[in-house]
């Protein structure tokens, strides 16, 4: 079991996502970085699906009352153990009474806490994943706070294990992400096209798990924001009457009324989910077959991907 001494802003157990209920309303929330979020678990000798933390900008200090692996990565949060500085993207074994604290994220956004066993609580529609407009799945579908007590599944102590420095993700102020174009993209000027494929947008403070609000050069439509509602894709990029665009992330709704002038692919959007107000986008167009050998490699990359055994 673990206790949250200081929850952070916004600390919610996730995993995966909840497959198969947009139909009904329900977006499949699940952590925002799946790269490094699947490599927390499996530092921890869990399954990739296995429930875990994901904490925003500034991280939780929580006890264990049992021997437990845990791993932290994601966003550049100082770790310690009982005050000593700590390993991010390293298996560490902790003890009954350690108590462990993320601080304030140097680089990126969200970082994820793996629990070897996985986090038990309870399925809601299939899924542990936290959906906070929804107040579904979770612990009580809310964001943790102070006095929370979580309970993990037993399982045996994994070897240690690190990422190799060389494939650690980095998480730079700006990032190009790679879109395809459509399926609106004929409502819109091919100024407003150009406008989107060149210029950078800015992060809004608005933005949150939902979706992502830039700010940058007016996107002109050709003929009217407004369509009939139709499904909303992770990664959609809408664009309402301002011209300013908006990425739909984990926690979107599942249709909607505005044109949408792109699809940013799903393994860029871990990266945007890193980004915090402030920095900055840019919009890459590629085609379909382009996106899916993309897909392919990164999906490829994460399966070849080497742990150490740390001795």
């Amino acid at each position: 079991m673990i206790e949250i001494l200081d929850a952070g802003p916004q600390t919610t157990v996730q995993d995966l996502g909840r497959c198969g209920q947009l139909r009904s309303g329900i977006p499949p929330s699940g952590a925002m970085d799946r790269f490094a979020f699947v490599v927390a678990n499996r530092l921890a000798g869990n399954g990739d699906t296995a429930a875990a933390l994901e904490c925003t900008l500034l991280g939780p200090r929580f006890a264990v009352a049992t021997t437990c692996a845990i791993a932290v990565t994601g966003a550049a949060m100082p770790i310690a153990v009982n005050g000593v500085e700590a390993p991010a993207w390293t298996t560490l074994v902790l003890h009954p009474g350690d108590v462990v604290k993320l601080g304030s994220a140097r680089a990126g956004l969200r970082a994820y806490v793996a629990f070897g066993g996985g986090l038990d609580v309870p399925l809601a529609l299939g899924s542990r994943a936290t959906y906070l407009r929804g107040g579904l799945g979770g612990l009580h579908g809310r964001s943790l706070k102070k006095g929370d007590r979580l309970n993990i599944v037993r399982c045996c102590v994994p070897a240690r294990r690190r990422v190799r420095r060389d494939a650690l993700p980095s998480y730079p102020s700006e990032v190009s992400l790679r879109a395809i174009l459509g399926p609106q993209h004929d409502r819109f000027t091919a100024a407003g096209i150009a406008a989107f494929c060149s210029g950078a947008y800015e992060l809004l403070p608005q933005s949150d798990r939902m979706g992502v609000r830039l700010r940058g050069e007016r996107i002109e439509h050709a003929r009217g924001h407004d369509i009939v509602s139709d499904g909303i894709a992770l990664g959609s990029v809408q664009v309402p009457g301002d011209g300013q665009p908006i990425v739909l992330m984990a926690d979107r709704q599942s249709t909607g009324g505005y044109t949408k002038l792109a699809t940013v692919c799903s393994f860029d959007i871990g990266r945007l989910g890193q980004l915090r107000p402030g920095q900055r986008v840019r919009f890459s167009p590629v085609s379909i077959d382009e996106a899916h050998r993309l897909l392919r490699a990164s999906d490829e990359a994460l399966t070849r991907l080497t742990l150490e055994e740390i001795a």
